[in-house]
Order: structure tokens, then C-alpha cells, then sequence
């Protein structure tokens, strides 16, 4: 009778998951699947009749010296994925630490929060504002120190780290969130028993609060770094789909898009894909090895 009942029980369960199952699988699994299949032919993308198996020719094209996809494509979208981890996580931890030792933590939290769950379309057109060469906020700020009109997004020197900024300052909300959270887990008997041994603010920071928030940091930059490399809204939006001037904001999502919707290759824009996966596992794996469970260092 127990085991008959454990066995409905196990049943109802997988029940309840189906549809989340049957959603995954069709909108995630399948996807994949095809997409991986779709890598190794050559296909305009519009009749499944017309897909011809090429094997590893678009790997070869990616790879060959005349393609532009390791250098600059490939190369922008690391650069873009540091740049707004290195940003986004310097800023999130100091406004996670300050905002947990003031009155009204709630508020402060919520506000920087805002800009995380704002459209990254509606962001990017704010900051192309910001940035417009003729009447921009920042470009009326320089000319009040002397300094002439910048074009931060038509200049090959500036338009990638242009880009980054904006990246790295939308990534502050959610990162903080976590952070914040993190340190409000961190026991005040650590920080008591470090004070009587005479540790100062720093070293209370250094060989307290990093150690036991290693969790915390290990999830923000594993994930930020994901989804930097993913980045596609944002470049799409701030270059209007161009990834200009040349190629020098041009990322590996904009680029796929390209090829897949302007040019018709879905077969390369999906080995785009397969290779942008593989980078994301070894970075994900080297992260997780360089992360280890932590403690209290000594001081």
C-alpha cells in the first residue's frame, strides 16, 4: 500500500513538471539540438528542403585568416564581457558594502536596483543621448571644461569602451542585489572577534568580508561574464545594428544576428553560436576552479 502510494506520489510529481519539461524542451532543447545541427550546413532559412550538409566548412571559414570573426568579433566580445564584469562588480561591491551601514537600506537598494529591470532598448537610446556629439549631457560637460565635441560612438578608439560603460553600469543593480545580500549573511561575531584581535577597517574588509563572501562573488562574476559574452541588445541598439564604426563594437550575438537575418547563413550565424558556447563553458569551468570554498583568513 506504501509503495503504491510513493509510486502516484512520483507520478503527480512528474505531472506537475511536465509543462515547464514540455516548455524546456521546446523552447530550449530542440532549439539547441538543431541549432548544433545547423552548424555543419549550409542553409538560407527558409526551406528545411534546401539544408546541405558542408561538415566543417563554416568551422573553417570562422577559423581561416581572411574571416574577421577571431579578430575583432571574437576579441570585442571578451573585451566588452571583461570590461562590464570588471566595472559592473567594482561598483556593485562598494555600493553593496556602503548601503548596508545606512538608514533606509530598502530604499537605497531599490534605487540602484531600477536601472536592472529597465528595457535595455530604453537604455541604450538614453545613453546615445548622453553621448550625441552635438548636444549630449557629456559633451556639454566637456565644453565646459575646454574641451571640444567628442563623437564617442562613431570613433574606433572610443565606441567600444563607450559601449562598455553603459554595460558595466547596468550590471550594477543585480549584481549589488546579490552582494548585499551576501554581506547581510556575514555574522557580526566574525567582525567582533577580528576587532579584539586588532584588525583594522581594511584588513576587517580583506580577511573577513571577501573570504566569507566568496559565494556571493563567485555566482556575481560567473554570471555577469556569461552574460557579457552574450551581449547582443545593447551593441544593437547604441550602433543601430551596424556593430561600427568598421567592426569595432561588433560582438559575436550581433554578428550571428547578421548572418543569420541580413545575409541568410544560418549554417555560419549557428557555428557563431556553437563556438560562442564552447568559449563559455571553458571560461565557466577555468571560474569554478579558480573559486573555492573560502573561509576566514587569518590576520
Amino acid at each position: 500500500m506504501k509503495y503504491q502510494l510513493g509510486n502516484n506520489q512520483g507520478i503527480l510529481g512528474y505531472l506537475f513538471m511536465s509543462p515547464i519539461l514540455v516548455f524546456y524542451a521546446i523552447f530550449l532543447l530542440i532549439p539547441t539540438v538543431f541549432s548544433l545541427y545547423l552548424s555543419f550546413t549550409e542553409w538560407g532559412g527558409f526551406d528545411l528542403a534546401e539544408v546541405k550538409w558542408v561538415g566543417l566548412e563554416n568551422f573553417k571559414e570562422l577559423f581561416s585568416t581572411s574571416s574577421n570573426f577571431l579578430y575583432p568579433i571574437l576579441s570585442n566580445t571578451f573585451l566588452f564581457a571583461f570590461g562590464t564584469v570588471i566595472i559592473s562588480f567594482i561598483c556593485a561591491l562598494a555600493v553593496a558594502y556602503f548601503i548596508t551601514r545606512l538608514r533606509f537600506e530598502g530604499f537605497w537598494r531599490t534605487l540602484y536596483f531600477l536601472p536592472s529591470v529597465t528595457t535595455v532598448v530604453a537604455i541604450g537610446n538614453i545613453w546615445m543621448h548622453v553621448y550625441n556629439p552635438t548636444n549630449g549631457i557629456l559633451n556639454s560637460i566637456l565644453n565646459k571644461i575646454g574641451i571640444a565635441n567628442v563623437n564617442f560612438l562613431n570613433d574606433q578608439d572610443l565606441a567600444l569602451g563607450s559601449i562598455i560603460i553603459v554595460g558595466g553600469w547596468l550590471g550594477i543593480g543585480s549584481s549589488m542585489l546579490i552582494l548585499s545580500a551576501g554581506l547581510k549573511a556575514i555574522s557580526d561575531d566574525y567582525y567582533e572577534a577580528a576587532t579584539l584581535e586588532g584588525a583594522g577597517l581594511w584588513r576587517l574588509f580583506l580577511s573577513v568580508t571577501l573570504p566569507l563572501l566568496r559565494p556571493s562573488i563567485m555566482f556575481v562574476l560567473i554570471t555577469s561574464f556569461i552574460g557579457g559574452l552574450q551581449s547582443f541588445t545593447l551593441t544593437m541598439v547604441m550602433t543601430k545594428g551596424s556593430g561600427g564604426p568598421g567592426d569595432s563594437t561588433n560582438v559575436v550575438g550581433l554578428e550571428m544576428y547578421n548572418r543569420a537575418f541580413s545575409f541568410g547563413d544560418w549554417g555560419l550565424a549557428s557555428s557563431m553560436a556553437f563556438v560562442l558556447f564552447i568559449c563559455i563553458l571553458i571560461v565557466t569551468f577555468i571560474q569554478l576552479k579558480f573559486f573555492k570554498q573560502g573561509g576566514v583568513e587569518s590576520y
